[in-house]
């Protein structure tokens, strides 16, 4: 027969701490100071006590999960991020529900409506609409929001993103002082912010040079996609020689994978013919056929930090202060775009 349950309170008394401590440990370890923590995650396990998880989620009306809303799963960027947000969740004990948009506004929508009756904690989230009234009835009922790679327009509620007009800037710089005037931007859909604030950054640094703002020609894409970047380099090469660009700009790297591909195939050098340069850094920027240079982003700090807001807001509400994390991208020069022309 197996003996009495073991109670929080024999947790407390073996670790030779209050009931409270154990329960701050449980629900709230960031407060707890880490020799404490450490004593009493030892007495639960020697004890051999288990939390009545159930009871709590009951009491508190939503369950120890997250959710996670990204824009495409198969973009490596945001394997990235979610693998900090899932090291940081984890690490509070709290499980995370990966959803994926795919860009579509109407399965965003049904994950937001799934999280909510799963009684999710929280949702981060990079939204498709930089104005999505769906978020704000979110926190309306009682699930926290927080905006992930996006800036937030509302003081009410912490975002955590990337300078992207910096990056774009850093982009275009680079690639204006190594000769180039007739450059290409690839990237869209242009309602999405991330790619409208590349693509502001990089006119920012047109104007800062004193160049004339058809320096940069855009190519709008249906998605940020290997496939979409492989048109739009055929759309590039479709130019006559005298106007066609000598660099290309992308607003992410799989757009930038899909043109050096688009541009190998019809045997154009990169960079000799046309230098390249992406976004993001994902691993396969480096190891592409040529090592592409690309604007950086904190892709893990990014998740972390995220998820860092939203247990802070959970965990202490009376005294969480909403913030906006802004993150400086760095841009790495690799083979792609180092051939510097002569002439202007």
């Amino acid at each position: 027969m197996p003996g009495p349950a073991v109670s929080i309170r024999d947790v407390a008394n073996h670790a030779g701490v209050s009931v409270g401590t154990v329960s701050n440990v449980l629900n709230r370890p960031d407060i707890v100071a880490p020799t404490t923590r450490s004593r009493v995650l030892a007495a639960i396990s020697e004890l051999g006590f288990v939390p009545n998880d159930a009871a709590r989620q009951l009491r508190r009306g939503r369950g120890r999960t997250l959710g996670l809303v990204v824009l495409d799963v198969s973009n490596p960027f945001f394997t990235d991020v979610a693998k900090g947000v899932e090291d940081t969740t984890g690490a509070a004990g709290m499980a995370v529900i990966f959803c994926n948009s795919d860009g579509d506004p109407n399965k965003e929508s049904a994950y937001l409506d799934l999280l909510e009756e799963q009684r999710v904690q929280g949702v981060l989230i990079t939204p498709i609409d930089d104005a999505n009234t769906r978020l704000v009835r979110l926190r309306d009922r009682g699930v926290l929001v927080v905006l992930l790679d996006r800036r937030s327009p509302r003081p009410d509620l912490c975002s955590v993103s990337v300078d992207d007009r910096l990056g774009g800037e850093l982009a275009m710089r680079h690639l204006i002082e190594n000769g180039h005037r007739r450059i290409a931007f690839v990237g869209g859909p242009h309602r999405l912010e991330q790619v409208r604030d590349r693509h502001d950054g990089a006119m920012r640094a047109i104007a800062a040079a004193d160049l004339a703002p058809e320096v940069l020609r855009r190519f709008d894409t249906p998605g940020t996609t290997v496939a979409a970047g492989r048109d739009a380099a055929a759309r590039i090469l479709g130019m006559p020689r005298s106007t066609r660009a000598t660099a290309v700009f992308c607003a992410n790297d799989l757009l930038a994978l899909g043109v050096l591909q688009g541009l190998t195939r019809q045997r154009v050098r990169v960079p000799d013919d046309i230098a390249l340069v992406g976004y993001d850094d994902i691993d396969f920027a480096a190891a592409a056929a040529v090592p592409l240079s690309s604007v950086r982003q904190p892709r893990q700090r990014l998740g972390q930090t995220a998820a860092t807001l939203l247990l802070e807001e959970a965990n202490s509400p009376d005294i969480h202060r909403h913030q906006q994390v802004i993150f400086e991208p760095e841009l790495v020069v690799r083979e792609s775009s180092q051939f510097v022309r002569s002439g202007g």
